[in-house]
């Protein structure tokens, strides 16, 4: 019977140790995978810029709101004045003047991509493009660069205005059509090209038009009734614009981006098969600027980098079916009009 309970007893240390020695391994791995997570030092990057981006994000929405940006505040009186001019126009210049608020395309990119990064890690290739998204929604909510970026709505007013209103930094619309022997594609061509108002869309002949989004097909319906422009057309002959040319990687989500080099990459490929030459859109950056924030030069070297780099090489974002449901698969005194640039709405300086 003794022989009986020492066996049985026996076996329950032998159970209770191989217990113990299994709940150890699990801690042991357990702490090697923390250690080993907290080892990467981009994820760690990642968050601390995280909460440092969303509250510049916060804080250039409170700007918005309290009108603290420069070109906002441009914009509003720039509206009042060419309704004032044109009150046939309140309907498209009202959808204008939400760029000067946080209902801005623009602003509204921001957030979302700001969402993105912060809820669906899986959508980028990996960490690094991942922080790298963090660090350009940062950049592009600098009150001062957003302010830059603003001109190119705010420069459509001023074109709607038949010269009244000059652009703001930028050159006359004549002059930059001279610099850069580009082709006049009326009034809103500042914004062709530009994920936040229209899309490129591809026809059965091949060919991709430019489409408004929404009341931005007003500009065509009310000013010009022009005839439909063709990216190839558009990417030989574009007039300077602070999106292109200045904040394209910064106020573009990663898939906006990929697309866009997508559909040069395409368009290059099939004027090549047919033996024609081709003039990609982003081949050059177009004269115009006047001045722009040290900010605004510092974002356009980021852009010549990314120019010289290949779809294949990007990190930008994932190939996927999940990113195929997302933005990341598909992105002042009234003077003359020969002047250059306006510094205050009023008279003065």
């Amino acid at each position: 019977m003794s022989q009986v309970l020492l066996i049985n007893d026996n076996h329950s240390i032998f159970e209770e140790t191989m217990a113990e020695m299994h709940y150890s391994k699990i801690i042991i791995l357990s702490l090697m995978l923390a250690l080993f997570g907290c080892s990467d030092p981009v994820v760690e990057q990642i968050e601390k810029q995280l909460p440092i981006t969303q509250q510049r994000v916060e804080q250039l929405g409170q700007a918005l709101d309290s009108n603290q940006v420069r070109n906002a505040i441009l914009i509003k009186q720039y509206a009042d004045k060419v309704v004032e001019l044109k009150p046939d126009f309140v309907e498209l210049v009202n959808e204008f003047r939400k760029e000067a608020t946080t209902a801005s395309p623009i602003y509204k990119s921001i957030v979302d991509r700001l969402n993105t990064v912060k809820n669906s890690p899986e959508l980028f290739v990996d960490n690094n493009a991942r922080y790298e998204e963090i660090l350009n929604i940062y950049q592009a909510a600098d009150p001062v660069l957003y302010s830059d970026a603003l001109s190119d709505p705010l420069n459509v007013l001023a074109d709607m205005s038949d010269g009244l209103l000059p652009r703001v930094n930028s050159l006359s619309k004549s002059q930059s059509l001279a610099a850069n022997n580009a082709q006049d594609f009326g009034v809103g061509e500042q914004l062709i090209g530009n994920p936040n108002y229209g899309s490129w869309t591809t026809g059965s002949n091949g060919m991709s038009f430019w489409q408004w989004y929404g009341m931005y097909a007003m500009m065509d319906n009310l000013l010009d009734s022009r005839r439909r422009v063709s990216y190839n057309q558009w990417g030989r002959s574009r007039n300077y614009s602070y999106y292109h040319d200045y904040g394209r990687t910064r106020y573009s989500s990663p898939g906006q981006l990929q697309k866009q080099t997508q559909l040069d990459t395409r368009t290059r490929k099939s004027f090549e098969s047919r033996g024609q030459k081709y003039t990609s859109a982003y081949s050059k950056n177009r004269t115009g600027s006047s001045s722009l924030s040290g900010q605004s030069k510092q974002a356009q070297t980021s852009a010549k980098r990314f120019n010289s780099a290949t779809t294949n090489n990007s990190r930008y974002a994932k190939k996927s079916s999940n990113a195929k449901k997302s933005s990341y698969a598909q992105g002042g005194n009234f003077r003359n009009s020969k002047s250059t640039t306006s510094r205050s709405f009023r008279r003065g300086k």
